[in-house]
């Protein structure tokens, strides 16, 4: 490599007590009547009240909780609109990705003085617009979404996920609190641990991956392999939680900048079409992926062994074996944890039907993830991938 680029710009405040600096942070950023976007269940079981709790002394101006699942086009042109009706002067993003990813798009949209998402499409075409304080609380540990140039948003009209991707989007800070994260139940934890992994493996493993990447990506690594089974068996243990919201936010500012591979091309093309949650297609897709690649990844998928397994199962692993135990260090805990949540392994434990296999491939090879994966992606390879991944 003779040329690369890193960013990561936002600033970082983690551990127990995390929240109770969202004050200060919004005012260090001269903003003083923020809104709030969270979502629905947050609100409901409490989450969303231990932050506006800490914001007490804040002039919020707005409270927006009606994100769905899957955000969209109009869920983010509505709350912009709200944004500008309400005199609002800064964003604080209470969630899991779609309320991050949203909160990204509204940013964007009040940024460049827009009022339609979709005028914004494409990747770093956007100039550096009005800076819009933005501060992310991230409560799940999975999407690395706080750390990313990147928002997943979803247009329903052609029932596909877009990729929006630019430095703009890029919030000033992330919150990482254990507290946002022990309610999360086992089966979530699990799958959005596994996509913390996914990020970590494809951006140390994509075309534009880079030293500062890689270091980023095989810490996420080392770090999942220590704490997610931990976070999955013990909910309330706070340093297993902060460690898997630190993993998130690493492995998210690694594939950030190095990007990730076919894996997240299929699996956005799954949640598009098939609705299957990313998380659980991150861990269904992940060995298969892994194996399309071995061809050209035997290198690095051997140096992740380390990270993947440990000091003392790389050192009495053979050089020419490493990268087929890293795969299979990967099903392993794939395995581990279906058996302790039941985290589907399959297509089919999914719910995929088959006959959507056609429209699933040709949304994924439209999906930018394609162009750094570092073998060639073909119609034919996205539908075989989708054949061993569904299982019998």
């Amino acid at each position: 490599m003779t040329y690369f680029e890193f960013s990561n710009p936002t600033k970082l405040c983690s551990g127990s007590g995390a929240i109770e600096h969202l004050a200060y942070e919004l005012e260090i950023l001269g903003a003083s009547h923020p809104m709030v976007l969270s979502d629905a269940m947050l609100a409901k079981i409490g989450t969303l009240k231990r932050v506006l709790e800490a914001l007490a002394d804040v002039k919020i101006g707005r409270i927006f909780t009606d994100i769905p699942r899957d955000s969209s086009v109009e869920t983010v042109n509505q709350i912009a609109k709200e944004y500008r009706e309400f005199g609002c002067d800064a964003l604080i993003a209470v969630g899991g990705g779609s309320v991050l990813d949203t909160a990204k798009g509204v940013r964007l949209l009040i940024g460049q003085d827009a009022d339609n998402l979709l005028d914004l499409m494409g990747s770093e075409c956007v100039p550096k617009g009005k800076h819009i304080p933005f501060l992310a609380v991230p409560t799940t540990a999975g999407t690395g979404s706080e750390a990313t140039a990147v928002a997943v948003i979803k247009n329903p009209a052609l029932n596909i996920k877009m990729e929006y991707i630019s430095q703009q989007l890029m919030p000033d800070t992330a919150i990482l609190d254990p507290r946002m994260t022990v309610t999360l139940p086992p089966r979530i934890t699990a799958s959005t641990g596994m996509d913390t992994l996914c990020h970590a493996i494809e951006a140390y493993s994509c075309l534009q991956k880079n030293p500062v990447s890689d270091a980023y990506a095989a810490e996420a690594i080392r770090i999942v392999r220590e704490n997610l089974l931990r976070a999955v068996r013990f909910g309330n243990s706070k340093d297993a939680r902060l460690a898997m919201a630190n993993a998130s936010f690493l492995a998210g500012a690694a594939f950030s900048n190095s990007m990730v591979g076919v894996v997240h091309a299929i699996g956005h093309a799954l949640g598009g079409v098939c609705h299957v949650p990313h998380g659980d297609a991150m861990n269904i897709l992940l060995p298969t992926g892994m194996k399309f690649n071995y061809k050209v990844c035997r290198e690095s998928y051997g140096e992740l062994l380390l990270y993947l397994a440990g000091p003392e199962v790389y050192e009495k692993t053979p050089k020419q074996k490493r990268a087929a135990r890293a795969i299979a260090e990967v099903v392993h805990m794939r395995e581990k944890l279906h058996r302790l949540t039941g985290l589907p392994v399959t297509l089919k434990e999914a719910g995929v039907d088959p006959a959507k296999f056609p429209e699933v491939a040709k949304v994924a090879l439209n999906d930018g993830a394609v162009i750094v994966n570092p073998r060639q992606v073909t119609y034919e390879a996205v539908i075989r991938i989708l054949e061993v991944s569904y299982g019998d």
